[in-house]
C-alpha cells in the first residue's frame, strides 16, 4: 500500500449531490489506504462527519422507498446478477470480491444478502462503499438486511464501538444515522422471477391456532410463544405487509416475519419448528423448501447467515469451507447457503482457524437458474488492528441470545435523542 495519502482526502460531497464512478473510486482508495496507515481515531480526516451523513441519508432515502421484497429483473440478454453473502466488515475481502466479480454496472447487477458489519474491524468502511454503489446505481445494486443490521447485534459484536472509536464525540449521532439506515434495508429479493434470496430464509404465515402468551409485565408487550403445530409457511403477500422498520425483531403478529427472515436456519428434519438454538426464527426442513419453491415457482432459495463457526456446531449439515453449501435438493430446486467472508471470524479466541473460503454466486441469462459458484481466499496479510468487541468472551455464533434486550422491538424513535 502506497505510503502517500490519496490526493482526494479529506473526501468532500459532490456539489451537485450526484455521485460518480470517480467519486466511488476515490472513496474506495481513501478507505483502503486509511485502513493500513491511520489509527481509527483519525478516520474523520478521511471521511468527515458531514460527508458521511450526506451519504448515509441519501442512501437511506432510497432504501426506505423500496418494498420489503425487491424485484430484481435483469434487462437484456447479457446482464448477469451477482449474489453476495455475509461480509462482516472484512473490507479487503469485499474489495477483492468486487474486483474479481466485476464492479456493478448496467450489465452486472448485485444483490448483497446482509451482515455488512460486526465481527470484522472495517464495518464502517464496508458499509459506506456499498451505500455509495447503491446511490450511484440504485436499480443495479440491492442491499438486503441481515440480522447484524440491528441495535442488539451491533451493541454486542462491535459495530457500535467501532463507530464510537472512529468518530469520538460525534459517534453517537453517526451511529444513530446508521441505525436509521439499517431500518430501511429490504428483507428479501426475487431475482428474474426464479430465485428467492433472504439473509436467514423462509418465514411463517399468520398463526392458524391461538398462540400461548407469556404473562404481561408492566410496561412490556406480551411475547407470543408459538406452538410448532400452529406454524405454516408464509406467503409473499404476507412478507410484503410485514413491518421492517424496527431495529430488533418484534415478537407477535405480522411482526414475527422479519425475525424469521433474518434469523431462521435450514434443517434436515421435515417441518417447521421454533429455532431454539438461536432463540428466534425457525428451523425448516426439505419439505418446506419444496413447498415454498413450488408455490412460488422458484428454482432456488439463496440464503446466508451461517459461517464456518455456526456450521461447526451443526453435525447435520455440511461445513462452510468453500463459502457455500447446498443444503436441500428437492423436486422443484435447491436451497443454497452462501457466505462471503473468508478466514472468518477475523478475531478468534482459539489458535486454530477455520481458514474457510468465501464465495459469491453468478446468475446468468437466459434463465438465471444455473448458479455458478466462485470461491476465493482471504486477502492476506490484513492490516493490524484491535477488535471492537470481546471476542474471547462473546459466543462464536449468534446463539443463546439475550432475549430480554430484544423483546421491545426497539426502533430509532425509541432511542434516547442525541
Amino acid at each position: 500500500m502506497d505510503a502517500n495519502p490519496p490526493p482526494q482526502i479529506p473526501l468532500s460531497w459532490p456539489p451537485d449531490d450526484s455521485l460518480t464512478l470517480d467519486w466511488i473510486q476515490s472513496l474506495t482508495a481513501a478507505l483502503e489506504w486509511a485502513s493500513w496507515k491511520l489509527p481509527p481515531s483519525e478516520f474523520p480526516s478521511v471521511v468527515p462527519v458531514p460527508v458521511l451523513l450526506r451519504l448515509v441519508l441519501t442512501a437511506s432515502n432510497i432504501l426506505h422507498k423500496e418494498p420489503n421484497c425487491v424485484r430484481v429483473d435483469p434487462q437484456g440478454d447479457e446482464t448477469s446478477v451477482i449474489v453476495v453473502g455475509d461480509v462482516h466488515g472484512q473490507l479487503h475481502d469485499v474489495l477483492f470480491l468486487l474486483r474479481d466479480a466485476g464492479f456493478p454496472s448496467e450489465k452486472r447487477l448485485f444483490v448483497f444478502n446482509g451482515d455488512y458489519v460486526d465481527r470484522g474491524a472495517w464495518g464502517v468502511e464496508t458499509f459506506l462503499i456499498l451505500l455509495a454503489w447503491k446511490v450511484f446505481l440504485p436499480e443495479q445494486v440491492y442491499l438486503l438486511r441481515g440480522n447484524h443490521e440491528s441495535k442488539y447485534c451491533t451493541s454486542v459484536y462491535g459495530f457500535e464501538k467501532e463507530v464510537m472509536e472512529k468518530y469520538g464525540e460525534q459517534g453517537k449521532p453517526v451511529y444513530r444515522k446508521f441505525l436509521r439506515c439499517f431500518e430501511g434495508l429490504p428483507l428479501a429479493s426475487i431475482i428474474a422471477g426464479k430465485v428467492y434470496t433472504a439473509h436467514g430464509g423462509v418465514f411463517r404465515g399468520a398463526v392458524v391456532t391461538p398462540s400461548k402468551r407469556s404473562k404481561r409485565k408492566k410496561g412490556r408487550k406480551p411475547i407470543s410463544v408459538t406452538e410448532s403445530n400452529s406454524l405454516r409457511l408464509g406467503s409473499l403477500e404476507e412478507l410484503s405487509k410485514a413491518r421492517r422498520t424496527v431495529l430488533d425483531p418484534p415478537w407477535e403478529g405480522m411482526n414475527l416475519i422479519p425475525g424469521d427472515v433474518l434469523w431462521s436456519d435450514p434443517s434436515l428434519i421435515p417441518g417447521l419448528s421454533p429455532n431454539n438454538e438461536r432463540g428466534i426464527g425457525l428451523l425448516w426442513g426439505p419439505d418446506c423448501t419444496e413447498e415454498f419453491l413450488k408455490k412460488n415457482q422458484f428454482k432456488f432459495i439463496i440464503r446466508s447467515h451461517e459461517g464456518p463457526d455456526a456450521r461447526d456446531k451443526r453435525q447435520d449439515l455440511t461445513g462452510m469451507q468453500q463459502g457455500y453449501t447446498i443444503d436441500h435438493v428437492v423436486e422443484s430446486g435447491k436451497l443454497i447457503t452462501l457466505f462471503s467472508a473468508p478466514d472468518y471470524p477475523q478475531f478468534q479466541a482459539s489458535e486454530d482457524r477455520y481458514n474457510n473460503q468465501g464465495a459469491y454466486i453468478v446468475l446468468s441469462p437466459p434463465d438465471y437458474a444455473t448458479p455458478m459458484f466462485h470461491s476465493f481466499e482471504a486477502v492476506k496479510p490484513r492490516p493490524q488492528v484491535n477488535p471492537y468487541y470481546d471476542f474471547e468472551d462473546v459466543i462464536d455464533s449468534d446463539q443463546e441470545l439475550d432475549l430480554k434486550s430484544m423483546e421491545s422491538g426497539t426502533s430509532v424513535e425509541d432511542l434516547t435523542p442525541v
